[in-house]
């Protein structure tokens, strides 16, 4: 976890609220898999289910451009190396373990109403929804967004399909007391 990064500082705040069992993982070193370097995740989360949730958090601003022109797209873009890492910590952990992308979009002032349903957290006077997408699913369905940068994204489409409020992975228990919160 990277202190200094809002997102990071606000879920790892969210897991406390909500009294959520984690690890933040300290990213200050790179890990090895045998002679391998791997890129570190940011936190392991343990839902009520007892499955393992590796996340890295993603921070993206929603609506994205400027109050004048705003992008009203919910951003999912990721590095390939971010994705190849959270399916080798997968694979290290195993079965029990799900590889997660938590995209941390903060709400802009000028952001539109938004559904329900949405996993929304509200601190130090910013405003985040908390969507997250299994590694699995996010690389079935990747394409390349930038090769210059080796970044990669899901269609509109996928995203809006695949993607779920971060509670849906915390199994029932957990997802009932962050709703009721």
């Amino acid at each position: 976890m990277d202190r200094g990064n809002h997102y990071e500082t606000a879920f790892a705040e969210y897991l406390h609220w909500h009294r959520i069992c984690h690890v933040a993982v300290d990213e200050s070193r790179r890990s090895y898999l045998g002679e391998q370097s791997i890129k570190s995740l940011d936190f392991i989360v343990y839902s009520s289910d007892g499955t393992g949730l590796l996340v890295d958090v993603k921070g993206r601003r929603f609506p994205g451009g400027t109050a004048e022109r705003p992008r009203r797209v919910w951003e999912s873009w990721s590095t390939r190396e971010d994705i190849i890492g959270l399916q080798q910590w997968s694979s290290v952990f195993g079965p029990r373990h799900v590889g997660l992308l938590v995209f941390m979009y903060h709400l802009q002032e000028h952001c539109p109403p938004l559904a329900g349903d949405e996993d929304l957290w509200t601190w130090h006077d910013r405003r985040y929804v908390l969507r997250a997408v299994s590694v699995a699913d996010y690389a079935r369905c990747m394409r390349v967004r930038s090769p210059r940068w080796d970044t990669v994204c899901l269609a509109t489409t996928d995203m809006a399909r695949l993607a779920r409020p971060f509670y849906h992975f915390l199994g029932k228990r957990t997802a009932d007391a962050v709703l009721n919160a």
